[in-house]
Formats: C-alpha cells, structure tokens, sequence
C-alpha cells in the first residue's frame, strides 16, 4: 500500500534540495536526481489518491475509520504536492523558460507511465491476490463451522 505521508515527505525533501539548487544557481539538468525522487514521490501521491477513492473490501469493513484517516492524509498530501509543483513551476520558468516546464511535465508524464507499470500494477495484483485469499479462507470457514454444526447434529441425533 503507498503511504501519503511517506510520500508526502520525500517529495517534500527533494523539493527543499531543488529550492536550495536553484538558490545556489546550479542548472537544471544538475538536479535531474532530485526532480527524479520529486516526480516519483509526486506519483506515489496522486497513485495513493486513486487507491483511497476505492479501498479494499476488507478494509471497509473492519477498518472503515483509517479509510476516512488515510482519505484525509491523502487529500493532504495532493494539496501540498500541488503547492509544491506551482512554486517549482515558478521556479523553473523563470529560470529556465516555459519550454523547460513543458519539457519537465513530458518527463513527468514519462516516469508515471514507467512506475504505473514496474510498481503499481504489481501492487494492484498483490492486493487482489490478497484480498481472493482472504474471501477463500473465509468461504473455508464457514463452511468447515456449518459442516461441524450439521455434524454434532447428526452425532445427538445418534445417526453417526
């Protein structure tokens, strides 16, 4: 599960390294590592979004109160990430121009797609083998509970 909180932090991490870079006069493509982490850590925020929007059956049903929580911690997150990207948008126009905020949010667009495919998808299919698992043994339960009740009913009914 992607954690806004965790992600929050890092994006604001590689954010305040960016802000100091372009203080201290460095290039762009001299902080490519950090707006990198950035991106990702932005991603990971917008992905966690998505997945608070429909949770997990399971965790409606035992868990319904840290859905509102994480939904909170979410929504957090996106409005600072989006603070973050208008003031980097700022920085780097003014810096750079607008073809370099364009160039960044191509970029941007293309390491979505690539974590889209390497790490959320896999998180997607853990979550659903997960979550068949638990209906499986859940399913496995009731009917060895039924089985064992219709078994103690034949045993004082004295048919076994």
């Amino acid at each position: 599960m992607i954690d806004p909180v965790t992600a929050l932090a890092t994006a604001s991490a590689a954010f305040t390294t960016i802000k100091k870079g372009f203080q201290l006069g460095r290039d762009i493509e001299g902080m490519a590592g950090d707006l990198g982490r950035w991106m990702g850590a932005v991603s990971d925020i917008k992905k966690a979004e998505e997945m608070s929007q429909k949770p997990p059956l399971f965790k409606k049903l035992f868990a319904a109160g840290s859905v509102e929580e994480e939904a909170l911690q979410t929504l957090m997150a996106k409005k600072k990430a989006e603070d973050m990207r208008e003031e980097l948008k700022k920085l780097i126009m003014f810096s750079r121009g607008v073809g370099a905020w364009e160039e960044l949010l191509k970029s941007e667009g293309e390491i979505r797609k690539k974590r889209q495919k390497a790490i959320y998808d896999q998180e997607e299919r853990r979550k659903k083998v997960l979550e068949w698992i638990a209906i499986i043994l859940l399913v496995a339960t009731i009917v060895g509970f039924v089985g064992w009740i219709f078994y103690i009913f034949l045993v004082t009914r004295g048919y076994v």
